[in-house]
């Protein structure tokens, strides 16, 4: 068995600041493992899934008792992925030990060949009401370009199933794609458009280590798109979602009214949650912890009786209210500069003014009321902007 140290920690943790409001489970199973694709999962090992449902089942029970939630998210990897029987002993288990209250959201994000009638009625049974599709594009030459392993035929069917059965339904697009045009972009958001949902999730296409599409790119066997014609698709998106009834919440997400995730609003308003499974991260308290990215390690850990926590952080105030900040100007609406600041040390607050102040002059965040918020210039930049504000002095 775990170390009773290790069994209580967490709980003395979620008690020794805010409560968690929100759960993530990292599934990590996929069919197959995309170019593109450097997340920790593990491609076509249906061997391993029932082995991973117990280890969650385990790490679930140190918790010691019930921990209510608003929210429950099941990530991946592909969670879809799960035969009927794993699914359910899955779900009951977070339904017994993370009972939902509140605003009771609770999503998983599927491969569109997972989304069937029988798929769609066993999940809603055990209480999931979102639901995430991994789509990425509607046209057959690009989800060829990005390996994916369905057609545009496939994803309009699922979405169109899975609108019939979940309360919300979010897609997942990928523009910038090697010889992707502006008019094929346009036309993956005229198809979803038209598909009449009320969440869409855009993310450029970017080359990270680890994948094999950065090595591709290194020796010169595919090519980024121009970046001014990245830009130009970003900007086309939020003009066309807009002009649908989609709106942009944050950077890279979309959705008309009520219809907004609110599990990732956790992360972005610096709440707490939970997380389960490997690689998953934990924000207990003042305390952020991730769990060893190695699936197997991960299920060798938890087998043994050992916490699967690789790395823990504990975070000053002077950080705390940094990331704050940072994860909150992600956000459209942007955060209450005249109650965050507040919370600032007087040297800190002095060098994170100096900063907004440049960047105000620069164009790239705007004052708004008594809020701060990134500008439309300021959406396309903002990662190069953040490690100022987290580190400046």
């Amino acid at each position: 068995m775990v170390s009773t140290v290790d069994t209580h920690q967490a709980l003395e943790l979620a008690n020794s600041g805010p409560q968690p409001i929100a759960a993530y489970l990292h599934v990590p199973f996929c069919y197959q493992r995309c170019g593109y694709c450097n997340f920790s999962l593990l491609a076509d090992r249906e061997d391993l899934h029932e082995r991973f449902v117990q280890a969650v089942l385990v790490e679930l029970s140190w918790m010691g008792s019930p921990q209510r939630v608003e929210t429950i998210f099941l990530g991946g990897g592909t969670p879809s992925i799960l035969n009927p029987r794993s699914m359910v002993r899955l779900l009951e288990a977070l339904r017994q030990w993370l009972p939902l209250g509140g605003l009771t959201e609770w999503s998983i994000e599927a491969n569109p060949r997972d989304v069937t009638e029988s798929n769609l009625r066993l999940w809603r049974s055990l209480g999931i009401n979102r639901i995430s599709i991994g789509g990425q594009s509607f046209q057959d030459r690009k989800l060829k370009v990005l390996e994916r392993d369905h057609t545009s035929l496939e994803l309009l069917r699922a979405i169109e199933l899975a609108a019939h059965h979940m309360p919300r339904v979010s897609v997942d697009l990928i523009f910038a794609a090697p010889g992707e045009t502006l008019d094929e972009w346009r036309s993956d958001l005229q198809q979803v458009l038209a598909c009449k949902i009320g969440h869409v999730s855009t993310y450029g296409l970017t080359f990270e280590k680890g994948a094999r599409f950065y090595g591709e790119l290194q020796r010169h066997k595919i090519t980024r798109v121009d970046e001014q014609l990245e830009l130009d698709m970003y900007n086309l998106a939020i003009d066309m979602l807009a002009a649908g009834g989609i709106e942009q919440y944050e950077i890279s997400n979309f959705a008309a009214s009520g219809q907004t995730c609110q599990h990732n609003q956790a992360y972005w308003n610096a709440d707490r949650w939970w997380g389960f499974g490997p690689s998953a991260a934990s924000y207990l308290g003042n305390t952020r912890s991730v769990n060893h990215r190695g699936t197997l390690q991960y299920l060798r850990r938890i087998e043994a009786g050992l916490s699967p926590i690789d790395e823990q952080d504990t975070l000053t105030q002077d950080q705390q209210c940094r990331e704050r900040l940072v994860f909150g100007m992600r956000q459209r609406q942007g955060v209450h500069w005249e109650q965050i600041k507040t919370d600032f040390s007087e040297s800190t607050l002095r060098a994170i003014q100096a900063s907004l102040e440049h960047h105000i002059s620069q164009g790239w965040i705007e004052r708004v009321g008594q809020s701060v918020r990134l500008t439309r210039a300021g959406l396309v930049i903002s990662d190069g902007l953040w490690h100022e504000y987290l580190t400046c002095k």
